[in-house]
């Protein structure tokens, strides 16, 4: 299995590289993620007309281009060594794969829109008492002559405060945690003036990001704005989730390489004792075994990638085995870097506690390293 990167694929890591490197700066990306607007649009902007990775996810005749997992994972590690706060993953992988997947009366248009950066979506999924379970799903969704109405709460919802459109999932059928009877919901969003029957509860995450728990009491909603088939929107969230497992994946590594360039460079500088700290040999070790972490990661990356390919059946095992491979090495790597810069490690100042902040919350994303150690044991038992 080879996992070198084409000529192109290199030169598409090179731009999104050079677009972040002239135009991301740490302190100003962190000032506007706690600002009032919570990210920059002029860098959104220029995801879409300068380097055109709004369609990464999509067929041609959405965005003209077209693009694949190899690529996608390119830009998602790039994101991640930059620490974007940008709701690319909720938007590019999440929200455009629902759509794409799904179809409907406004799937086209839609995908247009966050093509050319006008929209951006959140998905509604996690609910308070399902944990990471997707269809374990209780808000529900009736038919009212000729609309829908849906009740019920959904939580963690990431980006729905930055959202232009929400993608929902309610109940139409079955028990609680069927996987027949889930259907999948649009509609226009706006969290600062929600439409009626949502209420908004927005905070920031421990990461510099933000998120929303709704509440739907008779949400009403057109008959149009239920996508793909009644009650049968499972298969196409679960394929979704695993190609954002996958970019998750891709995003920690480019995180944990910038973690570790970081803490190799800071040993080289601080003196102690008159020498380097990179010097002392238990410190030499411990930096090793960071490096191992990181090479284990990335390999776990790339099989992920390539596993999107595979059956449902085989596609699970991979995406958890990487998921549990990359969540050791987030905690791993991420602990130790603070630990050998010291109490600096986790200063607003420093860059090191805003990438363990943000690996921290990527290890819990989809699923918790404990969840997906869980369901490949399951998958994996005769």
């Amino acid at each position: 299995m080879d996992f070198t990167l084409t000529e192109e694929q290199q030169q598409l890591r090179d731009a999104v590289a050079g677009f972040l490197g002239a135009r991301y700066d740490l302190e100003k990306s962190r000032a506007a993620a706690k600002s009032a607007l919570g990210w920059q649009p002029a860098v959104w902007r220029g995801f879409a007309d300068e380097l055109g990775i709004l369609g990464a996810t999509l067929p041609e005749r959405v965005d003209g281009m077209g693009g694949g997992a190899a690529e996608l994972m390119v830009i998602v590690e790039e994101l991640g060594r930059a620490l974007v706060v940008e709701p690319f993953v909720d938007t590019v992988v999440v929200g455009a794969g629902l759509l794409e997947r799904s179809g409907g009366a406004h799937t086209d248009e839609v995908l247009r829109g966050i093509v050319t950066g006008a929209v951006r979506t959140a998905f509604a999924a996690l609910e308070p008492t399902g944990g990471a379970t997707l269809h374990d799903v209780t808000t529900v969704a009736r038919r009212d002559g000729d609309a829908w109405v849906i009740d019920g709460t959904k939580s963690v919802v990431t980006s729905a405060p930055l959202a232009t459109h929400l993608l929902l999932t309610a109940r139409t059928a079955g028990d609680r945690r069927d996987q027949a009877g889930i259907s999948l919901f649009l509609t226009a969003f706006d969290a600062a003036n929600p439409p009626a029957g949502i209420e908004v509860h927005s905070y920031r995450t421990i990461d510099d990001r933000v998120g929303s728990d709704l509440v739907f009491t008779g949400f009403r909603l057109p008959a149009d704005a239920l996508l793909g088939i009644e009650g049968g929107a499972w298969d196409v969230i679960e394929s979704t989730e695993a190609t954002a497992i996958a970019a998750i994946c891709a995003e920690a590594v480019g995180c944990l390489r910038k973690v570790l360039a970081d803490t190799v460079d800071y040993a080289k500088q601080r003196q102690q004792f008159g020498v380097p700290i990179g010097s002392f040999q238990a410190l030499q070790h411990r930096m090793v075994d960071m490096y191992m972490e990181l090479e284990q990661a990335i390999a776990a990356s790339q099989l992920a990638a390539h596993a999107l390919a595979a059956t449902p059946a085989d596609r699970a095992r991979a995406l958890s085995a990487a998921k549990v491979t990359v969540g050791r090495a987030a905690r791993f790597v991420g602990q130790n870097a603070v630990q050998l810069h010291g109490a600096m490690g986790m200063t607003e100042e420093l860059a090191i506690g805003h990438y363990f902040k943000r690996l921290t919350a990527l290890e819990r994303e989809f699923g918790t390293t404990d969840y997906h150690r869980a369901r490949y044991a399951r998958l994996t038992r005769p």
